[in-house]
């Protein structure tokens, strides 16, 4: 059997002001029973962990306190998303898990398994990659709100560019070192994740997740609109 594959969910793309959110989601479902391998989901926290999160900063100061908020709100986010699988009629494993191993343990007995953050200091982009790299899966999938990784941050910079392909160590060069960011902040991909997709040979894609077909044409590894980084 062809292993399995895992794709991250920005939060942004559950955010009410996307209109057709709903379609959205039953797209995805559609999407999802068709298939042939088992999926990991990671669905992130969005506008609403952010706001959780500076609701609580006057009178919280500690980082892993407020990650904590932040994970509240993912795992809210991917209940929502599992329900929504369970009742087109997919195989979702119950609950939403709370580590990667428990994850990927679900994985070898259901199609689906949805979960959101798991402790401080790991985005749900660190997330996906290591439940990626626990699962066995071919591939991690970031789905977010932009099209492609970029060569800097086009709402600064007027002259970046998008990059079609890329290796792990170029994307590294782009994301910086290892380490973790305050609590509800948000980048292209965590770079304490490409850490791990480097130690473990991990090949990723960024994609513009608002598009069904883009990422039925990832899952399916087809040609698709985005950013394909690879080992090396």
């Amino acid at each position: 059997m062809a292993p399995p594959l895992v794709l991250a969910l920005g939060g942004s793309l559950l955010r009410p002001e996307e209109a057709e959110r709903h379609a959205w989601l039953s797209s995805l479902a559609k999407l999802l029973s068709s298939c042939e391998v088992p999926v990991g989901i990671v669905v992130g926290g969005g506008a609403p962990a952010r706001e959780a999160i500076e609701l609580a900063k006057p009178v919280i100061d500690d980082v892993a306190s407020l990650d904590e908020i932040g994970i509240a709100a993912t795992r809210l986010n991917a209940a929502i998303v599992a329900q929504v699988l369970q009742n087109a009629g997919l195989d979702v494993c119950a609950g939403i898990p709370s580590d990667v191993v428990s994850a990927a343990r679900g994985m070898e007995a259901h199609r689906v398994v949805v979960m959101g953050g798991t402790r401080p200091g790991h985005t749900t982009d660190n997330v996906a990659i290591r439940l990626a790299i626990e699962s066995g899966a071919a591939r991690c999938l970031i789905a977010t709100n932009v099209s492609h990784v970029y060569t800097s941050d086009p709402k600064t910079d007027s002259s970046a560019h998008s990059i079609e392909l890329m290796t792990l160590a170029e994307l590294q060069e782009i994301v910086g070192p290892p380490v973790h960011g305050k609590a509800g902040g948000s980048g292209v991909i965590d770079p304490v994740g490409v850490q791990a997709a480097i130690d473990n040979q991990l090949p990723l894609a960024v994609l513009d997740g608002r598009e069904i077909d883009i990422i039925a044409n990832a899952l399916a590894g087809k040609a698709f609109t985005g950013t394909r980084i690879e080992v090396g």
